[in-house]
């Protein structure tokens, strides 16, 4: 899960403000209904992930 291309995507302006070495600071702003889009396809994106895993153990318990 890339998270700022998550952000990108819900329609949030990420900008890169500095790197320090190898580390990257960046900020992310946008509307209050992009930061709704941001907030739903993070907990699609928990959800989805939560299934795999379940589907995974339970796949691993029938063998």
């Amino acid at each position: 899960m890339d998270i700022l291309e998550m952000a990108r995507n819900s329609g949030m302006l990420v900008m890169l403000d500095g790197r320090i070495g190898r580390e990257e600071y960046h900020s992310v702003s946008g509307s209050l209904q992009a930061l709704q889009r941001f907030a739903d396809a993070l907990r699609e994106s928990l959800s989805l992930t939560a299934n795999e895993n379940s589907a995974c153990r339970q796949r691993v318990v029938c063998l």
